[in-house]
C-alpha cells in the first residue's frame, strides 16, 4: 500500500508553542494543505497573551516584500490572504533610496512584484496583520489557549514530547504530551533553552542604532516622504535609515560602528530622552534638514537604543526528534533587516507545505531546513553587507562612492537610448 504524503501525522497530535505570525501562519497553511482524505492532526495553540492583546500588542509598521518566491507577501498570497492584506495596506514601489548626508540622490534599488503580485511591497500595520492571520487561523481545526505560555519542553522516552504550560488566566500548571512540538515562541524561546541550551545568546554584529518613530502632523518632508531609504556620511561611519509608515509618522535609527551598548526602549526619562537627542544630533550632524526636524519630533514613548544583535539558524538533526523551531525561535535579525515577518510567513507555509508533499517526518523537516536556512544566512550576510556599506568610512568609503556614481552614469545612459 502506497503512503500517502502527511500519514505519519493522520490522527496525531500538535502543539504549536506561539501564535504570533510564524505560529498562526503554520497553522493556516497546514488545515489548508492538508489532504482531505486523511485524518487531521489535532491542533492545540498556545500563545501567553490575552487574545486582544495579542493582536493590538504592536502598531508598528511592518514591511512585507514581493520581490521573489522566498518573500513574505508570496506566502499569504499561497494562504489566499493577498486582497485581506491589501485592503489593510498600502501599495508601494519597494524602492530602497541612498542619499548622501546633503541629500543626493546616490544610488537606488527598484525590485519588481514577482510573478502576478499587485506591488514588491506592501506596508501594513503589524496589528492589522497578526489580526488577519489569528482570524484565518481560526477557521482551522485548531484549538487556542489564550494566556499559556509554554515554559519548558522533554522527550519522552516513548518518543513523544511533554510540554510544560502555565496558564495566567487560571494561575495553574499543566502538562501535556504531543507527537509533534513546533516552537514558535519568538527570539527568546522558551523551547529551545530546553533542547539546545547553549544557543540563547545573540551576537552583536558590530554597530548601534538610536531612533525612535516621528509624528509630522503637517506631513512628512521631501525626500523621506514616501520611500525606504537610507542616508550616509560623506565617510565619517554614520548611516541614518528612514522608514515610513504613513503621510505623517515615519521611524528613523541613526547607527555607527562603536563597541556594544546597553538595549533601551521608551519610554524615557525626560532627561534621558533629551540626552538621547542631543547625541543623534551631535553624531548625525553631518546632515542637512530635514534630519533635525525628523529627531525632535521623536515620540518619547518610541525612542530607544538599540544594539544590532542576531543569531545564526540551525539544522534539526537526530536530537530535535518532534520538534521543529520556526520564524525568530530558530533564527533572529538584527534591527538592519526588516523581513522578519516575510521569513516567519515563509516558514510557517513551507514547513506545512513540506510536511503535506512528504511521506516521513524526518525527511520534511530536512527539506524545510533547505529552504529556511538558506534563505535566513542569506539575510543575516546582507544584514552585515548593508552595516559595511553604510557605515563605511576611508578608502572603503571612495570606492562605493564612485562604484554608486558610475551606476547612475549607466542608468542615465540606459534611459536615454531606452
Amino acid at each position: 500500500m502506497t503512503t500517502k504524503p502527511g500519514q505519519f501525522l493522520k490522527g496525531k497530535r500538535i502543539i504549536v508553542a506561539g501564535g504570533g505570525i510564524a505560529g498562526s501562519a503554520f497553522v493556516a497553511a497546514l488545515n489548508q494543505l492538508w489532504d482531505k482524505s486523511l485524518k487531521r492532526p489535532e491542533v492545540t495553540v498556545f500563545e501567553r497573551e490575552n487574545r486582544e492583546a495579542s493582536i493590538q500588542q504592536d502598531p508598528y509598521m511592518l514591511t512585507l516584500n514581493g520581490g521573489n518566491q522566498d518573500e513574505g507577501l508570496v506566502a499569504l498570497q499561497q494562504l489566499g490572504l493577498l486582497d485581506d492584506i491589501r485592503a489593510h495596506s498600502t501599495l508601494n514601489s519597494g524602492a530602497i533610496r541612498v542619499w548622501g548626508d546633503n541629500w543626493k540622490e546616490l544610488a537606488s534599488i527598484n525590485p519588481k512584484p514577482y510573478g502576478d503580485l499587485p506591488a514588491a511591497t506592501m506596508r501594513i500595520q503589524r496589528q492589522d496583520l497578526k489580526r488577519i492571520l489569528v482570524e484565518n487561523a481560526d477557521k482551522a481545526n485548531a484549538t487556542w489557549r489564550w494566556t499559556c505560555t509554554c515554559t519548558s519542553a522533554e522527550r519522552l522516552s516513548s518518543g513523544q514530547i511533554r510540554v510544560t504550560i502555565s496558564d495566567a488566566e487560571a494561575g495553574s500548571t499543566l502538562t501535556q504530551d504531543c507527537d509533534l512540538l513546533i516552537a514558535a515562541d519568538g527570539a527568546n524561546s522558551r523551547i529551545r533553552a530546553s533542547f539546545r541550551p547553549h544557543d540563547m545568546k545573540w551576537e552583536y554584529a558590530g554597530a548601534t542604532q538610536m531612533g525612535g518613530i516621528s509624528r509630522l502632523p503637517n506631513g512628512l518632508p521631501h525626500p523621506v516622504h514616501e520611500d525606504y531609504g537610507l542616508q550616509m556620511s560623506s565617510g565619517e561611519g554614520v548611516c541614518c535609515i528612514y522608514t515610513p509608515f504613513d503621510k505623517e509618522t515615519i521611524g528613523w535609527a541613526l547607527s555607527r560602528v562603536e563597541p556594544e551598548r546597553e538595549a533601551k526602549t521608551g519610554p524615557f526619562a525626560p532627561e534621558d530622552f533629551a540626552a538621547l537627542k542631543r547625541e543623534a544630533l551631535k553624531t548625525g550632524s553631518m546632515f542637512s534638514e530635514p534630519f533635525r526636524t525628523v529627531v525632535e519630533a521623536t515620540d518619547p514613548a518610541t525612542a530607544f537604543i538599540r544594539p544590532a544583535k542576531e543569531k545564526q539558524p540551525f539544522r534539526h538533526d537526530s536530537r530535535l526528534r518532534g520538534v521543529v523551531f520556526i520564524g525568530d525561535a530558530n533564527h533572529v535579525l538584527s534591527a538592519y533587516e526588516f523581513v522578519g515577518a516575510n521569513l516567519a510567513l515563509k516558514d510557517g507555509w513551507d514547513l506545512a507545505e513540506q510536511i503535506c508533499r512528504i511521506v516521513s517526518m524526518e525527511a520534511a523537516v530536512a527539506s524545510y531546513d533547505k529552504l529556511s536556512v538558506r534563505r535566513a544566512e542569506h539575510t543575516i550576510k546582507h544584514s552585515h553587507e548593508r552595516i559595511g556599506f553604510g557605515h563605511s568610512t576611508g578608502f572603503k568609503w571612495k570606492v562605493y562612492k564612485y562604484g554608486m556614481a558610475a551606476q547612475r552614469a549607466m542608468a542615465k545612459k540606459e534611459l536615454d537610448l531606452g
